[in-house]
């Protein structure tokens, strides 16, 4: 899927009351490939791109938080708007069948709930982009997880440290519910996250002090699509593209909220030290 480079370069010349001669006279490239490019008789260079979006940005058009909400307000009832950030193109149909299988649930089309979530996973790779996608929830079946002992156990499987104890009756309860659905709704779980979650495996943190550390962490909900009814029923809507500035805006971001998720981290093992059971002791 291309970017909807005319329709942006439009709005950004509309949004700041720009001619085609002025808008190409501060981003430096010439009236022709503005007009060629609004209609669309030529493809614009990356050189261009990068130019035109960055210009936009700098200028405090967030272009891609406006589309999220121009989306919004167009979903249909029981549609869902998701986001899915790539570092690659996505080509061809969705697929359940591109995740790797230590994914938080294993294989399946992994999205999420927001751009700017979307965004700060992908914002340090150089090609990557975010899709906008519509999600039909008609006639599908659903799990849904709370930061609770199930999804931490379910987390933990997939992602391969529940070697020791995968034959358990505990376990495989939690991994039999997991796929009985179409689609999953969870909370996301990423590498600073699962250290967490292994810690706890590993005997050096209590459930309690666990469950309270990953709730410190909110990255917000993912939607996994784990069935091919489900797939079917995601369309895509758009690719947005990513400028320079707007990667270190999201960047920033997450460093900022990663530095405030760890001190939060710390705070929940001090406040329940000692509460809860260790691994061993669930799994006697």
């Amino acid at each position: 899927m291309e970017y909807k480079f005319a329709e942006d370069l439009r709005a950004v010349r509309e949004l700041l009351g720009l001619t085609q001669a002025e808008l190409a006279e501060l981003i430096n490239v010439e009236q022709v490939t503005i007009s060629r490019s609004e209609i669309q008789k030529t493809k614009p260079s990356a050189q261009f791109m990068e130019k035109l979006y960055e210009f936009a940005f700098n200028k405090g058009i967030q272009l891609n938080r406006l589309k999220e909400m121009f989306w919004q307000e167009k979903k249909e009832k029981n549609h869902q708007l998701l986001f899915h950030g790539s570092k690659n193109i996505v080509n061809g149909e969705l697929s359940i069948c591109v995740g790797r299988s230590n994914n938080d649930f294993g294989s399946g089309f992994y999205t999420g709930e927001t751009y700017e979530q979307a965004v700060s996973f992908v914002s340090g790779y150089d090609n990557s982009s975010v899709y906008f996608l519509d999600f039909n929830r008609n006639g599908l079946k659903a799990k849904e997880y709370i930061v609770d002992q199930e999804w931490m156990m379910a987390i933990a499987y997939y992602r391969g440290a529940l070697e020791e104890y995968k034959d358990h009756k505990i376990v495989r309860e939690i991994i039999k519910h997991a796929r009985e659905c179409d689609y999953i709704i969870a909370p996301i779980a990423d590498n600073r996250m699962f250290q967490i979650i292994d810690s706890f495996v590993q005997g050096e943190i209590t459930v309690e002090q666990c469950q309270h550390s990953l709730a410190a962490t909110n990255l917000g909900k993912q939607y996994v699509f784990i069935s091919e009814k489900a797939i079917s029923q995601v369309r895509m809507l758009e690719r947005v593209y990513m400028c320079q500035s707007e990667r270190e805006y999201y960047n920033k971001i997450r460093r900022a909220e990663t530095k405030l998720g760890l001190d939060k981290v710390k705070l929940a093992k001090i406040s329940y030290r000692g509460k809860g059971m260790y691994i061993d002791e669930m799994f006697k």
